[in-house]
C-alpha cells in the first residue's frame, strides 16, 4: 500500500484523479475499454470534481457504484444512484454501460443475481473507495464477512455506520438511515486491479490507522486492503495525524 501525505483535500482530489486517470488510460490501452466502480460520499467530492476534469475517455468505460441503501426513497440525496448522477455521470460523455444498484428491498435477491452475474464479464481495473469512521469498506460494516463469495452482497448497517451518515448531513436523524443496503464484497473490492482510496478529514483518522496496524480481522474490515494487489491510500493532514507512528493509545 502506497500512502501519499497531502497538504489538503483539493490537493488530495488532484492527485487521486491524476493516478485514476492513468489507471483508466492504462486498462483502455490494453484492453480497449476500463471497468470501474465508484463509492459515494462526502470524501468522494474532491476526487470526482478533479477527476470529471481529466481527459479521459469515458465512452470505452463500465462504471459500477459499490453499495446502494435498500428502500431509500427516490431522489434522496443520499442514494448512490443521485450521488453519483450529480458528481459524476451527468459530467461526463456517456459511459459504454452504467450499472446502478436497484434499491427496491422486495427485489433484493433478484438485484443481487443480476449483479453477481453481471460482474463475471466485467473484472475490475479500478475501484475508487474510502474508509468508513467504524473502519467499513464500502458498506461492510464491522464485523464483516470477509470470506463472502458473491460480488455483491445483502447487508445490515450497524449503528456507528448509520450515525456517520447523520453526521455527514445527509440524514437529519439516525431514525432515517436506511437499516440495510447491498454492498461490493470484501472480496471483490480486493480483486480490483488496483484500488484508489481517498480519505480526508480528522473523523477517519482513527479509521485510517486502523487500515494500516490493526490485524486483518471481521472487526477491522479495512485492514484488508493490505492484501489488495494494488493500493493507494491518499490522506489529507488531518487523516493522517495519527500514522506516523500507532497514535491512538
Amino acid at each position: 500500500m502506497r500512502v501519499t501525505i497531502c497538504d489538503n483535500k483539493k490537493d488530495l482530489g488532484c492527485q487521486a484523479a491524476k493516478l485514476g486517470k492513468a489507471k483508466i488510460s492504462e486498462a483502455i490501452r490494453e484492453r480497449g475499454e476500463a471497468n470501474i466502480a465508484f463509492v459515494t460520499g462526502l470524501s468522494q467530492v474532491n476526487t470526482l470534481e478533479a477527476l470529471v476534469k481529466e481527459d479521459i475517455d469515458w465512452k470505452r468505460t463500465n462504471i459500477f457504484f459499490l453499495d446502494e441503501y435498500l428502500d431509500i426513497p427516490k431522489g434522496h440525496p443520499s442514494s448512490s444512484a443521485v450521488f453519483l448522477d450529480e458528481h459524476l455521470i451527468k459530467r461526463i460523455p456517456s459511459p459504454l454501460s452504467v450499472h446502478s444498484i436497484n434499491s427496491d428491498g422486495k427485489k433484493a435477491e433478484e438485484t443481487l443475481s443480476k449483479l453477481n452475474k453481471t460482474m463475471q464479464d466485467y473484472p475490475l481495473d479500478l475501484s475508487f473507495i474510502c474508509i468508513g469512521e467504524n473502519g467499513h469498506l464500502a458498506l461492510n460494516d464491522p464485523p464483516a464477512e470477509l470470506d463472502a463469495e458473491d460480488s455483491y452482497i445483502l447487508v445490515n448497517l450497524d449503528k456507528r455506520s448509520r450515525r456517520q451518515q447523520v453526521g455527514e448531513g445527509w440524514f437529519r436523524k439516525i431514525e432515517d438511515v436506511p437499516l440495510q443496503a447491498i454492498t461490493m464484497s470484501i472480496r471483490e473490492i480486493l480483486s480490483s486491479r488496483s484500488i484508489i482510496c481517498s480519505c480526508p478529514d480528522q473523523r477517519k483518522a482513527r479509521a485510517v490507522a486502523m487500515s494500516l496496524f490493526d490485524d486483518i480481522s471481521p472487526s477491522s474490515p479495512c485492514a484488508c486492503l493490505r492484501y489488495a494487489k494494488d493500493v493507494d491510500l491518499f490522506l489529507d493532514r488531518q487523516s493522517s495525524c495519527l500514522i506516523l507512528r500507532d497514535g491512538r493509545q
